[in-house]
């Protein structure tokens, strides 16, 4: 396992970072436990979920899978704020001052902790200005709940403007970005990822696997018979089955035929190599992914596989509307 900086921290982490979004649910906790120690007996020293992933139960199997290996003072652990987590109260959600600091309370209950390595903001708000934000997350940090932050889902230009407003009010900035990024959506190479690079910005993209598009699992002649595409409650997910998405999944075949591996293992390679790219979200639902997911540090992307794969998706672009609605709410615009 290779280590990489978490921005211009010195804190390294784990070129894999492992999901904790369906503990709780999906994953049974017993389940979640054992790929937790896994993960971490394989070298991953990096976990992040978020206080609404099944509002707050990921977070509070994730507190008590640290507790019970007794390993999380070599974790670094990262959690996010922003999603709505009791349906009567209208600040239950955002990131006010008030929602920021009352779920970070509740977080470090839940994760069984004295403090989080990285608190992030999961989602950018045109409704509360970013100095609000700032100023909460430098007061956790300075209280010493929190000593990093970062964001996820932010755009180029609010990343800058969060940067701009930290030096001119002498506040924490964020070290780090999760944007969504894979094979199918290239979106963040125009400026994102420059942008990140330039300023010492550590990404850690999420959705690597496309929601699992590629993993192989979807295709037009044989769809599976159950899954998150097939849920006809789900418009978000079905959107994204687009003829573009299916077609490059196929024309991926060739590829990890030729490497002897599989779909995730050469898709999540492919994100591992990005210049740019510190440490990809892998969220496994099972052991069986999980070691699937391990693989991927063992596949080697050549400049010919690259090719290929700019031949199928051009950089910069998408085949696949994945992330231009987040159920229901638009996301930001490259």
């Amino acid at each position: 396992m290779e280590y990489r900086p978490l921005g211009r921290t010195g804190v390294k982490v784990s070129e894999l970072c492992l999901g904790c979004m369906t503990f709780g649910n999906t994953t049974e906790p017993e389940d979640s436990y054992a790929i937790v120690d896994r993960a971490i007996d394989a070298g991953i020293n990096f976990l992040d979920t978020a206080n609404v992933y099944s509002r707050g139960r990921s977070e509070e199997v994730t507190g008590e899978a640290l507790k019970r290996n007794g390993k999380r003072s070599r974790i670094v652990l990262a959690t996010k704020v922003h999603g709505r987590m009791a349906d009567d109260d209208p600040n239950a959600a955002g990131t006010s001052r008030r929602h920021i600091i009352e779920q970070c309370e509740a977080s470090l209950e839940r994760l069984q902790t004295d403090y989080i390595d990285l608190y992030q903001i999961h989602r950018p708000r045109s409704d509360t200005p970013i100095d609000e934000i700032l100023r909460a997350l430098d007061d956790l940090i300075q209280s010493g709940k929190v000593r990093y932050i970062g964001s996820s889902t932010f755009g180029a230009w609010q990343l800058v403007e969060s940067l701009w407003v930290a030096k001119e009010l002498g506040l924490n900035r964020f070290i780090c970005e999760q944007p969504p990024y894979n094979i199918l959506d290239r979106r963040i190479e125009r400026e994102l990822l420059p942008m990140a690079e330039t300023y010492g910005i550590s990404t850690i993209p999420w959705s690597p696997l496309g929601g699992g598009l590629l993993t192989g699992k979807y295709r037009t002649e044989n769809m599976p018979e159950e899954g998150r595409y097939l849920d006809t409650d789900s418009k978000p997910w079905q959107m994204r089955l687009t003829q573009g998405a299916f077609e490059a999944v196929d024309k991926l075949d060739p590829i990890v035929a030729e490497k002897g591996c599989t779909m995730a293992q050469l898709s999540l390679a492919w994100v591992l190599g990005r210049p740019g790219v510190t440490s990809p979200i892998i969220g496994p639902r099972t052991m069986e992914q999980l070691e699937d997911n391990l693989g991927a540090i063992d596949v080697s992307i050549t400049a010919d596989d690259l090719a290929k794969i700019d031949e199928i998706v051009p950089p910069g672009s998408n085949v696949s509307p994945f992330y231009e609605a987040d159920f229901g709410t638009p996301l930001y615009r490259w």
